[in-house]
């Protein structure tokens, strides 16, 4: 399970899917999608999703770089769903986060433990 969740998060802007995270993880696909869920509390989905989101959320902060640009860059297919994520996940729109959000100058490795969006 451990490889399988570096890969995601390594790999986050890839397309991933379970079938490929099974291989990894050296598991069925079924047995796969229940171990990762029972060990990490979210489904392979969801997880990859939150990283996704995590790093859309460092790119808003830090760049002026447009929404759009940074919902593909972040591996989402359309804007819509990045939105509609994005918003079930932190609570407020991609906009509305970077209008609220001040980047910070303290190490990434605190901002990523104090801005980490709850699962």
């Amino acid at each position: 399970m451990l490889r399988a969740r570096d890969a995601m998060d390594g790999a986050y802007a890839q397309p991933l899917d379970v079938p490929a995270l099974a291989r990894i993880a050296h598991v069925s696909p079924a047995h796969f999608a229940r171990t990762f869920r029972a060990t990490f509390g979210e489904t392979p989905h969801r997880y990859l999703q939150r990283r996704r989101v995590e790093r859309a959320m460092f790119l808003l902060r830090e760049t002026d770089r447009s929404i759009t640009d940074i919902c593909f860059e972040v591996g989402f297919g359309s804007p819509g769903t990045f939105s509609r994520t994005f918003r079930d996940i932190v609570g407020r729109s991609p906009r509305e986060y970077r209008k609220q959000a001040v980047a910070l100058d303290v190490p990434t490795c605190f901002t990523m433990a104090w801005m980490r969006p709850s699962a």
